[in-house]
Protein backbone atom coordinates (compact mmCIF):
# COMPACT_ATOMS: atom_id res chain seq x y z
CA UNK A 1 0.00 0.00 0.00
CA UNK A 2 1.56 3.33 -1.00
CA UNK A 3 1.07 6.59 1.14
CA UNK A 4 1.36 9.82 -0.27
CA UNK A 5 2.06 13.11 1.28
CA UNK A 6 -0.47 15.81 0.23
CA UNK A 7 0.51 18.65 2.33
CA UNK A 8 3.01 19.06 4.41
CA UNK A 9 5.66 21.90 5.95
CA UNK A 10 8.67 20.98 3.38
CA UNK A 11 7.73 19.96 -0.33
CA UNK A 12 9.66 17.99 -3.20
CA UNK A 13 10.29 20.02 -6.56
CA UNK A 14 6.85 20.36 -8.17
CA UNK A 15 4.73 20.06 -5.12
CA UNK A 16 3.74 23.28 -2.94
CA UNK A 17 4.53 23.42 0.92
CA UNK A 18 2.16 24.52 3.51
CA UNK A 19 2.28 24.68 7.28
CA UNK A 20 -0.04 22.01 7.73
CA UNK A 21 -0.48 18.02 6.91
CA UNK A 22 -2.73 15.45 4.83
CA UNK A 23 -2.09 12.12 3.16
CA UNK A 24 -3.77 10.17 1.23
CA UNK A 25 -3.84 6.30 2.07
CA UNK A 26 -4.16 3.96 -0.36
CA UNK A 27 -6.53 5.15 -2.88
CA UNK A 28 -9.56 5.51 -0.37
CA UNK A 29 -8.42 7.23 2.47
CA UNK A 30 -7.85 11.09 2.77
CA UNK A 31 -6.29 11.81 6.15
CA UNK A 32 -6.76 15.47 7.11
CA UNK A 33 -6.55 18.36 3.97
CA UNK A 34 -4.08 20.76 5.29
CA UNK A 35 -4.57 24.07 6.01
CA UNK A 36 -6.00 25.66 2.36
CA UNK A 37 -7.86 23.47 -0.31
CA UNK A 38 -5.87 25.53 -3.44
CA UNK A 39 -2.46 23.96 -1.84
CA UNK A 40 -3.93 20.89 -1.47
CA UNK A 41 -5.61 20.56 -4.89
CA UNK A 42 -2.66 21.70 -6.68
CA UNK A 43 -0.66 18.59 -5.13
CA UNK A 44 -3.41 16.61 -5.37
CA UNK A 45 -3.84 17.07 -9.21
CA UNK A 46 0.45 16.63 -9.26
CA UNK A 47 0.02 12.88 -7.51
CA UNK A 48 -2.38 12.30 -10.32
CA UNK A 49 -5.16 11.50 -7.73
CA UNK A 50 -8.02 9.82 -8.59
CA UNK A 51 -10.57 11.77 -6.78
CA UNK A 52 -13.92 9.51 -7.42
CA UNK A 53 -11.93 6.63 -5.74
CA UNK A 54 -11.97 8.75 -2.28
CA UNK A 55 -14.62 7.12 -0.31
CA UNK A 56 -13.25 8.09 3.23
CA UNK A 57 -11.83 10.78 4.97
CA UNK A 58 -10.50 11.15 8.21
CA UNK A 59 -9.82 14.42 10.17
CA UNK A 60 -7.53 14.25 12.97
CA UNK A 61 -8.14 17.10 15.31
CA UNK A 62 -9.97 20.50 14.67
CA UNK A 63 -7.05 22.90 14.07
CA UNK A 64 -7.06 24.78 10.73
CA UNK A 65 -4.04 23.58 9.85
CA UNK A 66 -5.48 19.60 9.10
CA UNK A 67 -9.31 20.82 8.33
CA UNK A 68 -8.58 24.00 6.58
CA UNK A 69 -9.04 22.58 2.88
CA UNK A 70 -11.95 20.73 4.27
CA UNK A 71 -13.73 22.32 1.00
CA UNK A 72 -12.09 19.73 -1.65
CA UNK A 73 -15.51 18.02 0.19
CA UNK A 74 -16.58 19.27 -3.41
CA UNK A 75 -14.29 17.52 -5.61
CA UNK A 76 -15.29 13.96 -4.17
CA UNK A 77 -18.08 11.73 -4.91
CA UNK A 78 -20.34 10.41 -2.01
CA UNK A 79 -17.67 10.17 1.24
CA UNK A 80 -17.84 8.96 4.56
CA UNK A 81 -16.39 11.83 6.72
CA UNK A 82 -15.14 10.36 10.30
CA UNK A 83 -14.53 13.34 13.19
CA UNK A 84 -13.96 13.16 16.69
CA UNK A 85 -17.21 13.42 18.60
CA UNK A 86 -15.54 16.96 20.20
CA UNK A 87 -15.49 18.98 17.14
CA UNK A 88 -17.29 21.63 17.43
CA UNK A 89 -20.99 21.79 16.25
CA UNK A 90 -21.04 24.59 14.15
CA UNK A 91 -17.79 22.77 12.22
CA UNK A 92 -19.82 19.95 12.35
CA UNK A 93 -23.01 21.50 10.01
CA UNK A 94 -20.72 22.55 7.62
CA UNK A 95 -19.09 19.14 7.04
CA UNK A 96 -23.04 17.49 7.10
CA UNK A 97 -24.55 20.21 4.57
CA UNK A 98 -22.38 18.63 1.45
CA UNK A 99 -24.77 16.55 -0.08
CA UNK A 100 -22.24 13.85 -0.82
CA UNK A 101 -21.56 13.30 3.14
CA UNK A 102 -21.82 10.67 5.61
CA UNK A 103 -20.78 12.57 8.86
CA UNK A 104 -19.66 10.17 11.64
CA UNK A 105 -18.54 11.08 15.15
CA UNK A 106 -16.04 8.84 16.97
CA UNK A 107 -15.72 8.72 20.39
CA UNK A 108 -13.80 5.03 21.40
CA UNK A 109 -11.42 3.12 19.12
CA UNK A 110 -13.02 0.89 16.63
CA UNK A 111 -12.74 -0.68 13.12
CA UNK A 112 -14.32 2.31 10.76
CA UNK A 113 -13.66 -0.15 7.14
CA UNK A 114 -12.23 -3.43 6.51
CA UNK A 115 -8.26 -3.37 7.66
CA UNK A 116 -9.06 0.60 9.20
CA UNK A 117 -9.49 1.68 12.49
CA UNK A 118 -9.15 4.84 14.62
CA UNK A 119 -7.63 5.19 17.65
CA UNK A 120 -11.01 6.92 19.26
CA UNK A 121 -10.48 10.79 20.43
CA UNK A 122 -7.54 10.77 22.77
CA UNK A 123 -6.12 13.74 24.77
CA UNK A 124 -7.81 16.45 27.08
CA UNK A 125 -7.00 19.60 26.20
CA UNK A 126 -7.08 19.42 22.41
CA UNK A 127 -9.14 16.20 21.62
CA UNK A 128 -7.70 13.91 18.77
CA UNK A 129 -8.09 10.71 16.65
CA UNK A 130 -5.07 8.85 14.37
CA UNK A 131 -5.45 6.17 11.97
CA UNK A 132 -4.27 2.93 12.02
CA UNK A 133 -3.80 0.88 8.69
CA UNK A 134 -3.75 -2.87 9.09
CA UNK A 135 -0.99 -4.30 6.76
CA UNK A 136 0.57 -7.74 5.93
CA UNK A 137 3.76 -6.48 8.16
CA UNK A 138 1.59 -5.18 10.95
CA UNK A 139 -0.18 -1.61 11.87
CA UNK A 140 0.92 1.17 10.41
CA UNK A 141 -0.43 4.74 12.70
CA UNK A 142 -0.75 7.89 10.50
CA UNK A 143 -1.00 10.90 13.31
CA UNK A 144 -1.78 14.12 12.58
CA UNK A 145 -0.20 15.91 15.27
CA UNK A 146 0.12 13.88 18.48
CA UNK A 147 -1.22 16.73 20.84
CA UNK A 148 -2.06 13.91 23.40
CA UNK A 149 1.24 12.52 23.04
CA UNK A 150 2.87 10.07 20.61
CA UNK A 151 3.29 7.03 23.33
CA UNK A 152 -0.59 7.44 24.38
CA UNK A 153 -1.26 6.81 20.43
CA UNK A 154 1.00 4.27 20.03
CA UNK A 155 -0.14 2.33 23.30
CA UNK A 156 -3.81 2.36 22.07
CA UNK A 157 -3.30 1.57 18.30
CA UNK A 158 -1.23 -1.42 20.06
CA UNK A 159 -4.30 -3.12 21.01
CA UNK A 160 -5.43 -3.99 17.56
CA UNK A 161 -2.03 -5.58 16.99
CA UNK A 162 1.76 -5.15 16.41
CA UNK A 163 3.01 -1.77 15.59
CA UNK A 164 4.92 -2.09 12.08
CA UNK A 165 5.22 2.18 11.14
CA UNK A 166 3.87 5.66 12.77
CA UNK A 167 3.75 8.32 10.01
CA UNK A 168 3.06 11.76 10.44
CA UNK A 169 3.33 15.08 13.28
CA UNK A 170 4.90 14.06 16.36
CA UNK A 171 4.94 17.31 18.09
CA UNK A 172 7.17 17.45 20.64
CA UNK A 173 7.75 13.85 21.89
CA UNK A 174 10.80 13.50 23.28
CA UNK A 175 11.00 9.85 24.46
CA UNK A 176 12.93 8.68 21.44
CA UNK A 177 13.18 5.00 22.97
CA UNK A 178 9.45 4.72 22.41
CA UNK A 179 10.28 4.84 18.97
CA UNK A 180 12.11 1.21 19.26
CA UNK A 181 11.32 -1.88 17.42
CA UNK A 182 9.27 0.57 15.26
CA UNK A 183 10.41 -0.49 11.16
CA UNK A 184 8.93 2.47 9.70
CA UNK A 185 9.59 6.10 11.53
CA UNK A 186 8.51 9.28 9.31
CA UNK A 187 8.54 12.59 11.42
CA UNK A 188 6.67 14.81 9.69
CA UNK A 189 4.47 18.75 10.20
CA UNK A 190 4.87 19.72 13.21
CA UNK A 191 7.85 17.14 14.91
CA UNK A 192 9.92 19.31 16.80
CA UNK A 193 13.09 16.55 17.01
CA UNK A 194 12.85 15.89 13.72
CA UNK A 195 16.39 15.75 13.15
CA UNK A 196 17.00 14.18 16.29
CA UNK A 197 14.86 11.38 15.71
CA UNK A 198 15.99 10.79 11.97
CA UNK A 199 19.33 10.69 13.18
CA UNK A 200 18.39 8.28 15.99
CA UNK A 201 16.53 5.66 13.71
CA UNK A 202 18.91 6.36 10.67
CA UNK A 203 17.85 3.07 9.11
CA UNK A 204 14.28 2.91 9.64
CA UNK A 205 13.45 6.56 9.35
CA UNK A 206 12.58 8.25 6.79
CA UNK A 207 12.04 12.18 5.73
CA UNK A 208 8.71 13.93 4.90
CA UNK A 209 7.37 15.85 2.56
CA UNK A 210 4.90 16.98 0.33
CA UNK A 211 5.39 14.75 -2.80
CA UNK A 212 6.98 12.08 -0.83
CA UNK A 213 5.64 8.06 -1.85
CA UNK A 214 5.75 5.76 1.33
CA UNK A 215 5.30 1.96 0.96
CA UNK A 216 3.63 0.24 3.45
CA UNK A 217 4.41 -3.62 2.91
Amino acid sequence: MELRILYDNEAKTGFKKGWGFSCLVGDRFLFDTGADVNTLLFNMNRFHVKFERIDNVVLSHEHGDHVGGFQILRKLGKVEVCVPRSFSSQFKRRLASYHNVSLTEVGEAREISERFFTTGELGSTIREQSLIVETDKGLTVVTGCSHPGLEKILDKASHFGKIYGVVGGFHGFSRLEALEGVSLIVPCHCTTRKREILRAYSRSSKKCATGCVIEIP
